[in-house]
């Protein structure tokens, strides 16, 4: 049976959500109280209903209480959030997820039973910053504080080594996951441009100029090798 998840508030973020939920083959009730919106997503999720999500009975009436997982994605109108998200617990949705847009959202989020709280405009921020700050770093993902996984182009230093010679382990105390790295073919008559993701690197293995480490361990030990010439 295909899981059943109901996305509330069809902003950027909850039309996201939606339309990966459906792109990964699960069923998706959309709400949302603007028309507009419940237009421009019809014709993609499963069922589409413009309604008050505050309003018990009005999420009952569309079956709102079967889902498997609720995403809350309201953020900017606090009250509305938090009064949906109790609405939610009061109908027995056994897990919820929701949008906070401040840390004292969050926190009367989660005093409410929600499983997680997400924050995607502080944590493009901080993604951002860390760009900034290391131009070599392409992405960034906290996994607890103080840990996390990056995406890095290599230091031209060790272009040409192998893994085993490029001592990333032992000198910096980081893990390689994978190794990104660009590569040209012929499709059709015709040379183009893709991306092979070595998921098994070996000590074998040798990065090149252009490719993309993907790499684990703590911040300080990150931000030193992103910053190594």
């Amino acid at each position: 049976m295909k899981r059943q998840f109901a996305v509330i508030g069809l902003g950027r973020f909850g039309y996201s959500v939606a339309e990966t939920l459906v792109k990964k083959g699960c069923e998706v009730l959309a709400i949302d109280h603007d028309e507009t919106k419940i237009q421009a997503i019809s014709d993609l999720a499963t069922f589409a209903v413009q309604c008050d999500a505050t309003d018990e009975r009005a999420l009952k009436s569309v079956s709102a209480q079967n889902v498997d997982v609720a995403v809350v994605s309201i953020g900017e109108n606090i009250e509305a959030s938090i009064l949906i998200v109790q609405t939610l617990k009061e109908m027995g949705i056994k897990s919820i997820i929701a949008k906070a847009v401040t840390t004292t959202h969050g926190r009367i989020l989660t005093n409410l039973g929600v499983d997680e709280v997400i924050y995607p405009e502080r944590d493009a921020a901080v993604r951002l910053a860390h760009r900034l700050v290391s131009p070599k770093v392409l992405e960034y993902l906290e996994l607890a504080p103080g840990y996390s996984i990056e995406e890095v182009t290599v230091p031209e230093k060790l272009a040409g080594l192998r893994l085993s010679e490029a001592r990333i382990r032992e000198q910096y105390r980081l893990n390689v996951l994978g190794i990104k790295k660009r590569v040209t073919r012929m499709v059709k008559g015709r040379m183009v441009k893709d991306e092979v993701f070595n998921f098994t690197p070996s000590p074998d293995d040798v990065v090149e100029r252009g490719d993309v480490l993907v790499v684990i361990g703590k911040e300080e030990d990150l931000d030193q090798f992103c910053n190594f010439e």
